[in-house]
């Protein structure tokens, strides 16, 4: 009977740990996501597009 009791509290012990753990993934996915809008509401429509600079100076053979 001992034994039954600690896998049931073990069990429930790791249930909790994993829903605080999804719950602080959750938070940071939220923050995240509230900085990218910050900054997308911030940024500048005439901004320069996002594409991959050119080198200034050609390639030496």
């Amino acid at each position: 009977m001992y034994d039954y009791e600690m896998l049931q509290l073990r069990s429930a012990d790791l249930i909790r740990q994993a829903e605080q753990e999804r719950l602080a993934r959750e938070v940071v996915r939220a923050r995240r996501a509230a900085r990218r809008e910050a900054a997308r509401r911030t940024a500048e429509p005439d901004s320069h597009p996002h594409r991959p600079r050119r080198d200034r100076f050609a390639r030496v053979a």
